[in-house]
């Protein structure tokens, strides 16, 4: 049976305020990262919100962030400690 690939949660402002802040373009980003400056725009604008993590690493990567940095990622949601009885 075939498992399909995790993929990563992405925030699409923090992934377009990295890009400008390294300031490159969305072309040459994705031209760095092996990925369609389309695939970029749309994860940028929220359209597409998770990327695989091979991809991921390689946009990581482009931007100049290193292999631990997590500001890309969609951040996970506070867990409820509460308990109902």
């Amino acid at each position: 049976m075939h498992r399909p690939q995790p993929t990563i949660q992405v925030n699409g402002a923090a992934i377009r305020q990295t890009r400008l802040d390294a300031e490159l373009g969305t072309a040459e980003t994705a031209r760095r990262a092996g990925i369609s400056d389309c695939y970029l725009r749309h994860l940028e604008t929220g359209y597409r919100d998770r990327m695989g993590p091979e991809r991921y690493a390689a946009l990581r990567k482009a931007l100049g962030l290193r292999a631990g940095d997590k500001r890309l990622r969609t951040p996970a949601p506070p867990e409820d400690h509460t308990q109902e009885q």
